[in-house]
């Protein structure tokens, strides 16, 4: 099994929900492979069950840019 391997059979749908020991952060993994850090348990859910609406994998790069100066005002 990998990281993109979710140990399920084809078909099925499973999201893991993780929380970041010594935060109040969780990280939510979709089946489709997008991830997300959430504060709310509420919103993860939301963001979780909304598949495909709203979180769409994004390519590597864009992960790893940072953010731009406008979005940080």
């Amino acid at each position: 099994m990998n990281a993109r391997d979710s140990g399920a059979r084809a078909g099925r749908t499973v999201y893991r929900i993780r929380w970041l020991p010594g935060t109040d952060r969780l990280h939510a993994s979709c089946f489709c492979g997008a991830e997300r850090e959430f504060e709310d348990p509420v919103a993860l859910w939301d963001w979780l069950l909304g598949h495909p609406e709203g979180h769409r994998p994004r390519p590597a790069a864009a992960q790893d840019s940072p953010a731009p100066a406008a979005a940080l005002v």
